[in-house]
């Protein structure tokens, strides 16, 4: 019997970023990149993706745990509005387990997490040209600079749920780094 994956979406940062760190997670079967508007104060579009994963494989927890650790959530900077930081729930009984998630790891973040958990009210996908931005342009400096962080935060602190293929990569580039020093 084929499981129906689930899905939740999330945002925080540039969706170049977030895109590439859930499309690097075994049980994740699609991401979509674009614009996640809620409903109220915050029903205008901000930058996002809806992840689709089967529970079986990995859980909405750690989704919500690998997303606070791969974003500034505890940082209320000047482009909240672009890049809201946003658990948005399609649900009630996933936006009371994304609220229990997010006050269960509270106690690991220093400051306090300044994440939401939102109604998902409707999604613009991004132009085809930059969907799977990091896959297709893994060498370009912003991927270099913003993006191998976050991947490396997922080999270090995620590295049961990182699916080890799609990152070999960075391994690589690890091993040779502390190999020549």
């Amino acid at each position: 019997m084929l499981q129906t994956p689930n899905k939740i979406a999330l945002g925080g940062g540039c969706h170049w970023c977030t895109e590439a760190v859930f499309q690097s997670l075994v049980g994740v079967s699609k991401v979509e990149q674009g614009f996640v508007a809620s409903t109220g104060d915050h029903s205008s579009f901000s930058e996002a993706v809806i992840v689709h994963f089967n529970a079986e494989d990995i859980s909405l927890k750690t989704l919500i745990e690998i997303h606070l650790y791969t974003h500034k959530s505890t940082s209320n900077h000047s482009m909240r509005t672009k890049y809201r930081s946003a658990v948005y729930t399609f649900s009630d009984e996933q936006k009371q387990k994304a609220e229990q998630v997010l006050e269960r790891f509270q106690n690991q973040f220093e400051h306090k997490l300044i994440t939401k958990v939102l109604p998902f009210q409707s999604f613009k996908g991004s132009r085809k040209q930059i969907q799977n931005y990091y896959f297709n342009n893994p060498e370009k400096p912003f991927c270099e600079t913003f993006i191998n962080p976050k991947l490396k935060i997922l080999l270090s602190q995620f590295s049961n749920y990182a699916n080890q293929n799609k990152l070999k990569h960075l391994k690589n580039e690890q091993y040779q780094t502390e190999y020549s020093e």
